[in-house]
C-alpha cells in the first residue's frame, strides 16, 4: 500500500484495491514517512500509551519489593505485608505512597505472595467411583428411604424412593412399614416394568444391607440384585455425596408431593405421589432414552434366596489412619500410605477375593488397585 502511494497512486484508489479502509493506508503511510521501506517497524502496536498514566512505576514497584524483604527480616512485629509496608512508605516520607490495594496488587504481580488462593478442581463425572458408569455405559438405580411422615390423623409414612443416575428414571412407593421384603418386593416391581440396571446403591440401611452384627452377612436385597445380575453397591458411611441424586428426589418429592397437598389418607398420597412420579418421566423421557440400556428381567425368574451367591458386591469405604477398611463387618489392612482415602472393595463371590481400589475424585479416571485379599464368604443358608 504504501509503495503504491509512493508511484503516486491516490489514497482511495488504493484502498480499493487492497480492500482495506482510506484511514488504515494513511496509518500505514504516516508510519513509513520519510523511511525506507525496509527499515520501517511494521509491527502492529494497540493505540494508547504504552503504559496507562495511573500505573505505578517500575522504580516504585522495586522499592516496595525490597522494603518487603527489609521488613521481613528487621521488622520487629514480624508483619511485611501490604498494610506493614504502606505505613513504613509513609513513615519515609515517601510520595506519593501508593494504596494498601495498589501495593497488594505489586505483590501479587511480583508472585512474592505467601498466601495461595485455594485451588478449584473441577466435578468428578457422575458416577466417576466406577469405571462403566463413569464413561455411560452402563446404568445406576439409588434406592433410598423418607421416614418421619405422619398423615393428620392417620399413620406414620416412610417412602421408598428410587433413582436412575443417568437417566433420572424415578419410582416413589409411600407405605406406613418398610422392611426388607417390602423393598425386594418394589424393585422386582419396578425392575419388570422398566427393566434392570447393571448397578443398586444404597445406604448401609439394614433393610438394605441386612444385620450388622453378624460378619460376612449377604441380606435379602442383595440377594435379589445378585439374582439378576445387578452389581448391589454400599456408599460410604456419613458421606452423602455419593446419594445425591437419590437425596435430590426424596427432597423434591416432599417439596411436590408431601408439603405441597393435605392428604386425609395413604391412599390418596400415593396417587399423588404415582401423578408426580408419572410427570417427573414425562419431563425426562429423553435422558431417559438416552440412558445405558436396561436388561430385562426373565420371563421365566423367580426369586430363590437360597441360591448359591454368585457375581459381585461393592462397598465404598474411607480407611483409617492405619490405611484399614471394614468390609462385611471385617476389618482389613488395605495400604498404611492411603490413610483416611476412599476405596473400592469388590467382594467377588465367585473366586473368595476382596480387591481395594484407590479412587480420588481429583482423579476420576485413575483406579489403582492397592490390594486384593483372599476372602471366604461362608455359603450358609440365608434365615427368613
Amino acid at each position: 500500500m504504501v509503495s503504491a502511494v509512493r508511484r503516486g497512486a491516490s489514497i482511495s484508489g488504493v484502498a480499493e484495491t487492497f480492500r482495506a479502509s482510506r484511514s488504515t493506508v494513511r496509518l500505514w503511510v504516516r508510519r513509513a514517512a520519510g523511511k525506507r521501506l525496509d527499515r520501517v517497524d511494521w509491527s502492529d502496536r494497540p493505540s494508547g500509551r504504552r503504559l496507562p498514566l495511573n500505573r505505578t512505576s517500575m522504580e516504585m514497584e522495586d522499592r516496595v519489593l525490597s522494603l518487603r524483604t527489609e521488613l521481613r527480616e528487621t521488622s520487629d512485629l514480624g508483619e511485611y505485608g501490604a498494610e506493614a509496608i504502606h505505613r513504613e512508605l509513609l513513615a519515609q516520607g515517601v510520595e506519593p505512597v501508593p494504596s494498601v490495594r495498589t501495593i497488594g496488587r505489586i505483590l501479587e504481580r511480583r508472585g512474592v505472595v505467601d498466601g495461595r488462593k485455594r485451588q478449584r478442581y473441577p466435578a468428578p463425572p457422575r458416577g466417576w467411583y466406577l469405571p462403566d458408569l463413569a464413561q455411560a455405559r452402563a446404568e445406576l438405580d439409588q434406592v433410598d428411604i423418607v421416614e418421619g411422615l405422619v398423615i393428620q390423623g392417620g399413620p406414620e409414612v416412610l417412602v421408598l424412593n428410587a433413582i436412575s443416575l443417568h437417566g433420572g428414571l424415578a419410582a416413589s412407593w409411600p407405605m406406613t412399614r418398610i422392611t426388607a421384603k417390602k423393598v425386594v418386593e418394589a424393585l422386582i416391581s419396578h425392575w419388570r416394568d422398566v427393566g434392570c440396571p447393571a448397578y443398586a446403591q444404597f445406604d448401609n440401611d439394614t433393610r438394605f444391607q441386612g444385620p450388622h452384627q453378624h460378619p460376612d452377612t449377604v441380606g435379602r436385597v442383595s440377594r435379589l440384585c445378585l439374582s439378576l445380575g445387578v452389581v448391589p453397591v454400599f456408599a460410604p458411611p456419613r458421606e452423602p455425596g455419593f446419594q445425591g441424586a437419590i437425596e435430590s428426589l426424596n427432597g423434591r418429592w416432599q417439596a411436590k408431593v408431601w408439603s405441597r397437598f393435605h392428604h386425609d389418607s395413604l391412599a390418596q398420597l400415593r396417587g399423588r405421589s404415582a401423578r408426580y412420579t408419572a410427570a417427573s418421566r414425562a419431563r425426562c423421557a429423553g435422558r431417559i432414552e438416552a440412558a445405558p440400556d436396561r436388561q430385562p428381567v426373565p420371563k421365566a425368574w423367580e426369586l430363590d434366596l437360597q441360591t448359591p451367591l454368585r457375581g459381585h458386591i461393592i462397598y465404598l469405604r474411607r480407611t483409617t489412619e492405619d490405611g484399614t477398611a471394614e468390609v462385611m463387618g471385617h476389618r482389613f489392612s488395605v495400604a498404611e500410605a492411603w490413610p483416611h482415602r476412599l476405596v473400592r472393595a469388590e467382594v467377588a463371590l465367585d473366586t473368595d477375593t476382596i480387591s481395594f481400589y484407590a479412587l480420588r475424585r481429583r482423579e476420576p479416571d485413575v483406579h489403582r488397585l492397592l490390594k486384593t485379599i483372599e476372602h471366604h464368604v461362608p455359603r450358609t443358608r440365608f434365615q427368613e
